[in-house]
């Protein structure tokens, strides 16, 4: 894990001082977070609360504690209504200079070095609740590096740089490429079911100190508190679209009815409609064959328009399981590319098998407790705050999901439906 960490650390420089210039770091590419600064001090602040507190030991900075503890995620349509969250300053004369928390961000590293020097000579033990605390904070902060690239992609071309150190890709050769390799499917849709089926794993917090598990550790799978424990759902008999909707299909769509607004991963250019990378908007025809991104709501409205629907949880975990390929076996995740690329699935090739082009999937699933779940101590109210009814379960992984996130078939992550930012797509699935 000690690597993984370093490769994290690599890329989350990356982005953060190499994709953010001096005067953004207090502005807001979009208005529901916080400003880009808060965030370079948020990933080491939870870093360091959550390792003191496991290891019984005091915070580096306690005020760090105070305004970089929690991020903002509001009702978007009702931003006065959010959970508990950090206070930040008012001003921004107020806030702690870059060169300030950057110094904090390497003593916290250190800190976290050494506890693995400590694991490695046997200075301290590893236990559950040690184990528990390290992954969590290297999936927080993988979390974070797509969050924060999804916002600042909003600003790519007028203020967000692009990666460092990678070349601009050739979108005409690209293009050209994709519009002769994308080979349709022999059939639209695969039926699956009806099949049973396995929601979840087996990884509960609550048990981590409970004697004969506490040292239970190696080869033990962690995970967020909404991916425990392990059920069985029985799914029905339906159809789905081999591919999640793609830019093209959905302005095709979108053209007669524009009144619904538009993508935000889309931008009006002065002849046509542009699709936002992180290198700046690309024409759509270059970028027709991606899965479009936009909110449940208004992909939704399309699947309803084409007499279907969104799937549920269980209906895409179905689909994903049979017919997504992993990390290793070629899925656009982990910045392999720092953009989508078609989906490849329901070819006789490799049985149907295929990428979905490098973005998560909506479900119709509301976000909810479930029985056997045990709240995270490690991250109070982590998934809780969100049982209100207005969050969807989505599945899947984007191009700049973290391996070790795409590569987890329990992973489950969550948005709001009219929350339109996220690198989340649909397919359309129809009762048989």
């Amino acid at each position: 894990m000690l690597q993984e960490w370093k490769d994290l650390w690599a890329a989350w420089d990356l982005v953060t001082l190499g994709m953010i210039p001096s005067a953004m770091l207090h502005q807001k590419p979009i208005d529901l977070r916080h400003k880009c600064l808060f965030y370079i001090g948020h990933i080491p602040t939870f870093l360091d609360m959550l390792m003191a507190r496991a290891l019984n030991q005091a915070n580096s900075e306690p005020y760090f504690a105070q305004i970089f503890e929690r991020g903002i995620d509001p009702h978007v349509d009702d931003p006065e209504h959010c959970h508990r969250h950090s206070e930040v300053p008012t001003k921004d004369e107020d806030w702690p200079t870059l060169g300030t928390v950057l110094a904090f961000r390497d003593r916290v590293r250190a800190r976290l070095l050494a506890l693995y020097d400590d694991l490695a000579s046997g200075k301290r033990k590893i236990n559950r609740n040690i184990g528990r605390m390290l992954a969590m904070t290297l999936e927080h902060e993988g979390w974070h590096v797509e969050t924060l690239l999804y916002m600042l992609i909003q600003r790519a071309g007028t203020g967000t740089l692009p990666p460092p150190g990678f070349v601009t890709p050739p979108w005409e050769a690209l293009s050209a490429q994709w519009d002769a390799s994308c080979t349709s499917p022999s059939s639209p849709t695969v039926t699956l079911g009806p099949v049973a089926i396995m929601l979840g794993h087996d990884d509960c917090e609550g048990n981590d100190f409970d004697e004969g598990v506490c040292d239970q550790v190696e080869g033990h799978e962690f995970g967020w508190d909404n991916e425990s424990p392990s059920r069985q759902v029985q799914v029905g008999q339906f159809r789905a679209e081999w591919r999640p909707i793609s830019n093209g299909e959905f302005h095709a769509w979108w053209v007669n009815r524009k009144e619904i607004g538009m993508p935000p991963s889309w931008v009006e250019g002065e002849e046509e409609i542009q699709v936002r990378t992180l290198y700046g908007p690309v024409p759509l025809s270059v970028a027709k064959h991606w899965p479009v991104l936009s909110s449940y709501d208004m992909l939704s409205a399309y699947a309803q328009n084409k007499g279907g629907r969104l799937p549920t949880e269980p209906e895409l975990r179905l689909f994903l399981d049979t017919y997504e390929v992993g990390f290793e076996g070629g899925a656009n995740v982990g910045i392999r590319n720092w953009h989508p690329v078609p989906a490849t699935t329901g070819l006789e090739t490799n049985g149907g098998r295929g990428s979905n082009g490098g973005v998560w999937e909506w479900t119709s699933t509301v976000l909810d407790s479930h029985d056997g779940l045990s709240p995270t101590k490690h991250f109070p109210g982590y998934s809780t705050d969100f049982f209100d009814g207005k969050h969807h379960v989505v599945l899947g992984a984007s191009y700049a999901t973290i391996p070790r996130l795409a590569g987890r078939r329990t992973i489950r992550n969550f948005y709001q439906p009219n929350y339109p930012y996220p690198w989340v797509g649909a397919r359309i699935v129809y009762d048989a």
